[in-house]
This record gives structure tokens, sequence and C-alpha cells, in this order.
């Protein structure tokens, strides 16, 4: 079985055909290599999870952070779903209840500092055992902890341009000037 990739990418140092299909060993080392820094931080009961890693990107003038990892638990959470295959507008829901964060990924692109928002994906576990997940929009609430850690690629620039494809602003890797 081979398995292909796609890749997009804003790197414009090498020649490289950003539409075609490339198997992963065909693409070029350097476009997928960076430095990394990585931000421990724990966050504490009543803060709100996204917007204070958002004021952590800003504080610290990140330019293509990450989610490497976040453990925990909220008491509230509004999330958007996946959307709809007749392509209609996507359901944005809170809940109020406990959760267990069991995972949070997602990137913050350059532009945070100028008001861009940040791209974020969580799975939460519920009491019973079942999970719920979607796009955190906000509203996540810290009941005990989240134990998070971000990483930054010291080597890019993580930024969003809109993608007629999708209809939404993608991301978008460029090297580093600085």
């Amino acid at each position: 079985m081979e398995i292909t990739y796609y890749v997009y990418s804003g790197f414009q140092r090498h020649s490289f055909d950003y539409s075609k299909v490339y198997r992963l060993s065909e693409i070029p080392p350097e476009m997928a290599e960076s430095a990394l820094k990585v931000f421990p931080m724990r966050l504490t009961p009543g803060m709100e999870l996204r917007t204070s890693l958002q004021d952590f990107v800003r504080e610290k003038g990140l330019k293509a952070p990450f989610v490497m990892t976040c453990c925990g638990s909220v008491t509230k959470i509004t999330l958007r779903f996946a959307q709809k295959p007749d392509g209609g507008i996507n359901d944005i829901k809170t809940f109020n209840e406990h959760f267990e964060i069991t995972s949070l990924v997602g990137t913050f692109s350059s532009e945070l500092l100028e008001g861009c928002e940040c791209h974020l994906h969580i799975t939460l576990g519920r009491a019973d055992g079942s999970t719920l997940s979607g796009h955190l929009v906000g509203d996540a609430i810290i009941f005990t902890t989240a134990e998070v850690v971000l990483g930054e690629c010291t080597d890019a620039v993580f930024t969003r341009e809109f993608d007629e494809a999708t209809g939404f602003d993608e991301l978008v890797v460029k090297p580093r000037k600085d």
C-alpha cells in the first residue's frame, strides 16, 4: 500500500510543486524542520482556557506556536461542531458540565498579535466514559487544572490566508526572517 501526503506551504526558497501529491520521503527535509521552544504551564481553577493561551502567545510574541499536549478538566465549554454534509451552518453549543480534557490540539497564527483567532480542537471525557469533541470556541472554564505544553517552531511563522476551496482562513507556514 502506498501512502501519499498533500503538502502546501508558504516556503518560497524551494523549487517544490505545492499542488502535487508527494510521498513523505520526497518532501525536502528543510520544509519540515525547525528548532523548537517548549513552554510548559499550569492553568488554575476559574481561568478560561482559550483566552489564557491566546494571552500567553501575545505576551511572549510567539510567531509559530502550537499545542503539544493538554490534560485537565473544565466545568463549562462552548464548541463548534463539524460542518454539516449539506453545507448548512455549523452547530455551536455550550455545555455546563464537568469534563476531563483528554486532548487539545491546534495552532495559533502570528496575526494573533493583531487579533487573528487560533484554531483549536478539543476532546473531552464525560463521567460515563463517553467523549465529546469539536472546535474550541471559548467559555472553557478550568475546574481543577489544565496542564498545557505549548511549542513554538522557532524557524517558522504561522499565518492564515483565505482558501477558496474550504471557505476558511487556513494555515500558511513561512520561513522566519528575523
